[in-house]
């Protein structure tokens, strides 16, 4: 027989491995962000460790944020901003995130003009001359520092 899951209340203390279902996240990822100092390990009592319902947001928060591209140092900076008083420290951590994406999507815009350049070529060359895609990634490799390497 399974056993009925119940629903979490305000006042309850968990178990990891309860606190780990509610909030959708395995126990392994429990005691990473523990070791990464982003949830509080709780004293031991009756020899096992008792989460407040809490946790279950505060995770939400994490998994939340590292949905938007926040790393986990972007998130333990946020967490000590959590009660919204300190909105430049807030802000700046957001604007310096959305900063890193904009250069994300430059280089991702480069990325996708030279492929659509290349696949072009291709289309537009016959059978007869080398494709140009294989012949700019040889080229690419060649030049690379590590080639000489290899």
């Amino acid at each position: 027989m399974k056993k009925a899951v119940h629903a979490v209340e305000a006042g309850d203390r968990m178990t990891v491995g309860r606190l780990a279902k509610a909030a959708g996240v395995g126990v392994e990822t429990i005691r990473y962000y523990q070791g990464r100092g982003l949830l509080p390990i709780p004293k031991s009592t009756d020899g096992f460790r008792r989460y407040p319902a809490s946790m279950i947001e505060r995770i939400g928060f994490i998994k939340r944020a590292q949905g938007l591209g926040f790393s986990l140092d972007e998130v333990a900076s946020l967490l000590d901003l959590e009660d919204g008083r300190n909105r430049r420290a807030i802000q700046s951590v957001t604007r310096k995130r959305l900063q890193q994406i904009d250069e994300k999507l430059g280089d991702l815009q480069r990325m996708q003009l030279a492929l659509r350049d290349l696949l072009d070529q291709c289309e537009a060359t016959g059978h007869a001359h080398p494709c140009p895609i294989i012949a700019a990634l040889l080229r690419t490799a060649a030049q690379s520092p590590d080639a000489s390497r290899a």
